[in-house]
């Protein structure tokens, strides 16, 4: 087996295609398919969307006698454990090692294909020196609403005027529907000329 040397690779990038044997590196994605290159003789390729399906590793998830678990704990009891590996072939001995690794499987779903491709791909993680951990997003994210904070914050701002009355362009409809409907002047707004006349008058 070829291992990719002097290339830091992480486990975020790592993908199955489906139909291609082994393991890939995500290199670049696009409309149509992806660029991807093989953990087992450094190859590089272009895989079509419109033949293949990709999946990254971190997002697989392995079916238990309770919840579903991801691969990634899969992986970290066979660090545990570290025992030698089963031969893909020998199906009582795959079952075995899998039942010493991790008990709560569920083998009525997960099938001898699945056991034999978490062997194979824990075996060229480990060829290739991958760290074997989930990416973490959330400082990403916490990036974004940061960025989106001002805009929001502006938005909010003249929603609260308009509903405030400091709109111009609001102010004389909403005075006209109140007094159609009940006959009387709004005392929304600070300025009211019928009341500056009704003062004068009293003055005389």
């Amino acid at each position: 087996m070829h291992i990719l040397k002097n290339i830091r690779m992480e486990y975020s990038k790592i993908v199955s295609v489906t139909g291609l044997p082994g393991l890939y590196e995500l290199i670049n994605s696009k409309s149509d398919g992806a660029i991807v290159r093989s953990l087992e003789d450094g190859s590089t390729k272009f895989a079509s969307g419109r033949i293949h399906n990709f999946s990254h590793l971190e997002s697989i998830e392995v079916y238990t006698t309770r919840e579903n678990v991801n691969l990634l704990e899969i992986f970290k009891a066979m660090e545990t454990v570290g025992s030698s590996m089963p031969g893909v072939k020998d199906h009582s001995e795959i079952k075995k090692y899998f039942e010493k690794v991790y008990p709560d499987i569920d083998f009525d779903r997960v099938y001898q294909s699945d056991l034999k491709k978490m062997i194979k791909w824990y075996e060229i993680l480990k060829k290739n020196n991958i760290e074997i951990k989930l990416s973490e997003p959330e400082q990403e994210a916490e990036t974004n609403v940061e960025e989106e904070t001002e805009p929001v914050k502006e938005e909010t701002q003249k929603k609260e005027s308009v509903k405030a009355g400091k709109s111009e362009t609001t102010k004389k409809p909403v005075k006209k529907k109140t007094e159609e409907k009940t006959g009387k002047k709004s005392t929304a707004t600070k300025s009211d000329k019928p009341a500056k006349k009704a003062a004068k008058k009293k003055g005389k």
